[in-house]
């Protein structure tokens, strides 16, 4: 009698699913992901360097401070250069006064011309003599100038907008024209990849890129150069931290499709460890173990790939409790 009034209350629950909106089961197409690490870098990163060689008197930065660009960054002094500028500067001012002095002698030399005293001859030589020192005079404050643009360039300026990354070297030091002061990263933040070169043709730019924090990408740049085996590939992300640089970020990229089928989540159920699936039969309803496999999350629709237990064309009821507790199945 009790196997009777189970059987019963199992017919009538897959009745009832059987009125529930049964789905006729159909393969649809899947996308397999490959889980692979990559890198957090930034898309540009520029060496501040040094224009002129001295001593490194100033440093006004540290690893991990945000800078704006020309923001001065270091200074290095060439304790030369001032030497230069005052030898430059006495020899100017000697030229300066023999220009006056020359000036003086041709003007006097104007008046005795009037009188007759002197030639034009004389008078010529005076005027070439006050040429050759105004042309001394500027060559002089060219050099001049030139030594305080020098000088100048001991300000170490931040080529970019960005962060500083690495300062190898310290307040003091002795520097050469053209060595790296500090490395700042700047134009924003990308990830960089590498994956076997086998995904290589299944990748195309554009495509979407997932990362294990539920966040999404797009796959921006392919490199056509293959290194030990490997595809460059770099993925931008919007809202990407740039706070620390080379970390490695889980990102699963899609490197092939296939047709499988997929049933909804709801309408599995688990009995005594095994899973089933309320399919209608010519027979009525009934419920068929299955295999279930891949398992989309909630955002990819919530469905379950059927690895074994159904075919293409069967009718899928959705479960219910009471046909979780039925004793009758395929």
């Amino acid at each position: 009698m009790s196997r009777l009034l189970c059987a019963f209350a199992c017919t009538l629950a897959l009745t009832g699913a059987a009125t529930a909106n049964p789905l006729t089961l159909a393969p649809i197409p899947v996308t397999d992901w490959k889980a692979v690490h990559a890198r957090i870098e930034a898309k540009d990163r520029l060496p501040a360097r040094a224009r002129i060689g001295g001593t490194l008197t100033d440093l006004l930065v540290a690893e991990g401070d945000s800078v704006a660009r020309g923001q001065p960054l270091a200074r290095v002094t060439d304790d030369k250069l001032g030497f230069q500028l005052a030898a430059l500067h006495a020899q100017r001012d000697a030229i300066a006064a023999q220009l006056a002095n020359a000036r003086a002698e041709l003007h006097r030399g104007e008046e005795l011309l009037k009188q007759g005293v002197t030639t034009a001859q004389r008078l010529d030589a005076l005027r070439t003599q006050v040429d050759v020192l105004a042309g001394q005079l500027t060559a002089v404050n060219a050099q001049a100038e030139v030594v305080v643009q020098t000088q100048a360039e001991g300000l170490v300026l931040a080529p970019a907008d960005g962060r500083v990354l690495t300062v190898p070297v310290a307040a003091g030091a002795v520097v050469m024209a053209g060595e790296t002061i500090a490395t700042v990263s700047g134009g924003g933040i990308f990830l960089r990849l590498a994956l076997p070169e086998r995904h290589a043709a299944s990748l195309s730019e554009g495509d979407p890129i997932r990362l294990d924090d539920g966040s999404e990408g797009r796959l921006i740049r392919l490199y056509p150069l293959i290194e030990n085996g490997r595809v460059i590939a770099d993925v931008e992300v919007p809202g990407l931290s740039d706070r620390f640089e080379e970390a490695r970020v889980l990102v699963r990229l899609p490197v092939a499709e296939r047709q499988a089928l997929m049933v909804p989540a709801g309408v599995i159920t688990t009995r005594g460890g095994l899973d089933f699936v309320a399919v209608e039969t010519p027979a009525g309803p009934v419920l068929r173990a299955v295999v279930p496999g891949l398992r989309q999350t909630a955002a990819d629709g919530g469905m379950v790939e059927i690895l074994s237990g159904l075919t293409a064309g069967d009718v899928i009821l959705p479960a219910s409790p009471a046909a979780a507790k039925g004793a009758s199945h395929d």
